[in-house]
C-alpha cells in the first residue's frame, strides 16, 4: 500500500516539478535579451563605449535605409502615376469622336493622322 501511494504521488508531482524547473531556467534567459526600443545594447565585461558606438553606427545605418527605402517607393508611386495617366489618356484617344485621332505608343500622345500633331482634348 505505502509504494503505491509514493508511484502515485511520483507520477503526479513529476510532471509539475519538470514545468516549474523549465520556467525557472527560461525566467533569467529572456530578461538578458529583453530589448526595449530600436537599439539593443548589452552590458558586459567589454568595453562600454564602443559596443555603444557600434549600436549608435547601426541605428544611423538603419535610419539611413530607411530614409532611402521610402524615397524608392515614392518613386514608384510616381512612375505608376505617370503609367496610369498614360493608359487614361490612350482609352480617350481611342473612344474619341475624332476619326482621324490615333494613339502613337512611343511617344504616349494621341495624334491626327492627317497632320501629325498632337490632339489635345481627344
Amino acid at each position: 500500500m505505502n509504494t503505491t501511494f509514493i508511484t502515485r504521488l511520483t507520477r503526479s508531482v513529476l510532471p509539475v516539478a519538470l514545468l516549474a524547473m523549465t520556467a525557472g531556467w527560461q525566467a533569467p534567459a529572456l530578461a538578458a535579451t529583453n530589448c526595449a526600443g530600436g537599439t539593443c545594447v548589452f552590458g558586459g565585461t567589454g568595453n562600454d563605449a564602443m559596443t555603444n558606438e557600434e549600436a549608435r553606427q547601426s541605428k544611423e545605418q538603419w535610419n539611413e535605409t530607411q530614409r532611402l527605402r521610402a524615397m524608392k517607393n515614392q518613386r514608384n508611386e510616381k512612375d505608376f502615376s505617370k503609367y496610369d495617366n498614360s493608359i487614361d489618356l490612350r482609352d480617350k484617344c481611342e473612344a474619341s469622336q475624332n476619326i482621324n485621332a490615333y494613339w502613337e505608343p512611343n511617344t504616349e500622345r494621341c495624334l491626327d493622322r492627317r497632320t501629325g500633331r498632337q490632339l489635345l482634348a481627344p
